[in-house]
């Protein structure tokens, strides 16, 4: 048995099966089904985005008070200042509305306020310098729904505030003098924008047709925010990969080159490469550059901005790695206080990472992580939390409230400050909390299957249609499906081998199956196992040829399995993923003991009440069948492992049969003995026999009182009884012996295996 690492959910109904008539768009049909779409205008809408299906800005609140201030800067020569926020999404939309205002002509300069000295939003001494450098009025994009204190300041000091936000509304909102959001605006369709997505509605508004130049900006945001890719987002974003396929922007040109993006851009790339280099000067810095490199008309410059950039996304990644490995050594020391959440602090872990290590140790162990970082100087710790789908960490967090200094959030992500003396009063409750409120299975990852698929209907025109899909994300997941089949070719890849490769095999069809990370898991299953598969489907290309490849998931294996090592001399290597496990190793024999090994006596297991054992290994063959039989029933194990092999004592081909008695005896007959040291190859060489085999018949008669022998001479036993050679205790354990070795060790593996688990039953 193969345990999955995740919770599957199969969404799908029995009676939703795929038609023979046309597979492709009966899956794609069926998949739409799945997202809500049952009309076929409303399918063929979403498959086919169009600009024109965006919604006019003007329904958003706000949107006319904002344009006339803003015309009323413009024309009194009044400075705007744009304050932003300082993720990708921030600087996307900083960088539209910048230009959106250069191009009305307007004079602005923008702001980024520093994570590790301002925190998050706008903050009053912000303001007050900006209206010391003469600007009156600030507009704020992707932030400022929450900033209550510096709305205050802002009004105090006679400057006009306008803010634009997409994020949660509070019971109350700032006092500004007009807000721009869709979830207050009633009459905007669409909820969801991402604050550069709010900021590009305004754009459209304030320019007076729509602006497509910034489209590449859009998809970058609104990618790496994460909001759903639905609606108007699915459309901004589709048509924004275009228009980053061909950007001429020189700040992206250089971004992708240093991401090594050519041609075609999809989500991927916006999520695992532009959008994490945008945010890494953010988190480590100043988010300034990412902001220039956006803004800047000048490819020199953008190449430079571009590699500093990388370079400090470089840095970022080396620093989680870091953090990663200190934070995994803490749980580690301390197992039981984090059984349930994970709570780890250190002075020095630079902040601005600790939400991507929480989310890192979240995938390692499968339960909530917090990572704070402890500043001595000020008493207090600092950081960023992640949680599981089943545990609201946000709720939870919220009956500790008065633990913190400042707590905020949503279910699966949280950022927090508090006293240091707090961190173990809050590790232990929130370790209450999910140790009341969560089962076992809820601390798996969980994963939505959407529909079954048969080999012999897979072509590369169904995947195909199933892009048709794209851009996936929230809202809008890359479809994950169920396969079954036996794995072949199973190998290790990549220049670590953590990766596998298989074909998965259903009725004499066969699918190209990678799954990345999972090298280490080669060795728990085999050609022989019924596999069940989850993941997405691709088309891999190489040398100028398509074909289909599934990109996996997770897998497992409800039945008992049976690892055939029999003769292998390397079988210890096999199993050593065991080692770190719970296991029986169990000897019939009397053997050497292993270092590498706990090896049981059978002996041992007849005296010990074991319960089942989820891994056995058997090291030698067992005397009689009895005892092996017994041990399989009595413990039940899930995974068993045949490491035995036939010594050359014991190794025989064939038992002598009846006619090579009778023969034997009649050579006696004939010339009155035999001299074994010297005629033993004379009989083998005429007989085609061993030696073992001659052995073995000159020690049965012995035991019969056929013979006598004198110094390896045998002679006839003139005055032997007649007797049947199955009186022979020697001749009768031989036989044992035999169907003992023909049962365990000559069997091909399913007669083996059958027989093994009819014993467990």
């Amino acid at each position: 048995m193969l345990q999955s690492q995740m919770n599957w959910n199969f969404t799908y109904k029995d009676n939703q099966k795929v038609k023979q008539t046309d597979e492709a768009l009966d899956i794609l049909s069926l998949l739409l089904t799945n997202r809500g779409f049952t009309e076929s205008f409303e399918m063929e809408q979403f498959l086919n985005p169009n600009l024109d299906h965006l919604y006019d800005p003007k329904q958003l609140d706000g949107l006319e008070k904002t344009k006339q201030r803003i015309d009323l800067a413009i024309e009194q020569g009044e400075s705007i200042l744009v304050f932003g926020d300082y993720d990708a999404d921030g600087v996307t939309a900083t960088t539209l509305l910048v230009e959106t205002l250069h191009e009305l002509g307007a004079m602005c300069d923008y702001y980024i306020p520093n994570r590790f000295t301002e925190g998050y939003g706008p903050n009053p001494q912000a303001f007050r310098e900006a209206k010391r450098q003469g600007f009156d009025l600030i507009i704020t994009v992707d932030t400022g729904i929450a900033a209550f204190e510096s709305a205050k300041v802002a009004k105090e000091l006679n400057m006009d505030l306008i803010i634009t936000d997409h994020h949660e509304v509070q019971d109350k909102l700032p006092e500004a003098y007009a807000i721009i959001h869709p979830k207050l605006s009633k009459d905007y369709p669409f909820k969801e924008l991402a604050g550069v997505g709010v900021a590009f509605k305004i754009a459209h508004y304030l320019l007076g047709y729509l602006p497509k130049q910034f489209l590449d900006l859009v998809a970058i945001g609104t990618v790496a925010d994460l909001v759903p890719l639905i609606d108007e987002n699915r459309i901004l974003v589709k048509f924004g990969l275009e228009s980053l396929a061909n950007s001429k922007r020189p700040g992206i040109v250089a971004l992708k080159e240093v991401a090594a993006i050519k041609g075609i851009v999809d989500e991927q790339d916006v999520g695992f490469a532009i959008g994490p280099r945008l945010n890494a000067a953010g988190r480590l810095e100043s988010a300034y550059p990412a902001v220039e490199l956006l803004l800047t008309s000048e490819m020199e410059e953008g190449q430079r901005l571009a590699t500093e950039i990388d370079l400090i996304n470089q840095e970022r990644q080396r620093i989680v790695n870091q953090i990663v490995e200190e934070a995994i050594e803490l749980v580690n020391l301390n197992e039981k206080d984090n059984q349930f959440v994970i709570v780890v602090a250190k002075e020095g872990w630079n902040e601005g990472v600790l939400g991507i290590v929480a989310s890192k140790l979240v995938r390692i162990y499968q339960r909530p992580a917090i990572c704070l970082t402890l500043k001595q100087d000020e008493q207090i710790a600092k950081g960023s939390g992640r949680s599981i789908a089943a545990f609201d960490l946000f709720g939870n967090g919220m009956e500790l409230h008065d633990q913190f200094i400042q707590f905020g959030g949503h279910a699966q992500a949280i950022g927090m400050t508090l006293k240091i003396d707090r961190v173990d009063r809050v590790r232990e409750s929130l370790n209450q909390l999910a140790n009341q409120k969560l089962q076992s299975e809820d601390y798996k990852e969980q994963v939505n299957l959407e529909l079954e698929l048969n080999l012999k209907d897979l072509k590369l025109e169904t995947i195909k249609k199933i892009n048709q899909l794209a851009p996936f994300g929230m809202a809008n997941p890359k479809p994950i499906f169920y396969v079954k089949g036996k794995p072949l070719d199973l190998k290790q890849i990549g220049t670590e081998k953590n990766h596998l490769k298989f074909n998965l095999e259903q009725d004499d069809y066969q699918l190209a199956s990678v799954g990345f990370g999972f090298g280490d898991q080669i060795n728990r299953m085999t050609s022989n196992d019924h596999l069940e598969v989850i993941g997405h489907l691709q088309i891999n290309e190489w040398n100028g040829k398509q074909s289909p490849q599934l990109i996996i998931k997770d897998f497992r294996i409800k039945e008992r399995q049976l690892f055939d090592y029999r003769g292998s001399k390397f079988w210890h290597k096999q199993v050593q993923h065991l080692m770190d496990k719970e296991y029986l190793a169990v000897s019939f024999q009397k053997l050497t003991a292993r270092d590498d090994l706990d090896i049981t006596p059978i002996a041992q297991t007849k005296e010990q009440n074991l319960g089942q054992i989820t891994e056995l290994l058997l090291i030698d063959l067992p005397s009689q069948l009895s005892d092996l039989s017994a041990l399989l029933s009595k413990t039940k194990p899930n995974n068993i492992y045949a490491c035995y092999s036939l010594d050359e004592k014991n190794n025989w081909p064939t038992l002598p049969t009846r006619d090579d008695f009778k023969w034997f005896y009649g050579y006696l007959i004939k010339y009155g003995k035999y001299d074994h040291k010297h005629e033993q190859n004379k009989i083998i060489n005429y007989k085609g026999w061993n030696n073992k085999k001659i052995e073995f018949i000159i020690n049965v008669f012995y035991e019969l009182k056929f013979v006598k022998i004198d110094n390896k001479v045998i002679y006839l036993n003139e005055e032997a009884e007649k007797r049947d050679l199955s009186e022979s205790i020697f001749y009768q354990n031989r036989l044992k012996q035999r169907e003992i070795q023909e049962l365990l060790y000559y069997t091909n593996y399913q007669e083996l295996k059958t027989w093994m688990m009819n014993q467990i039953e």
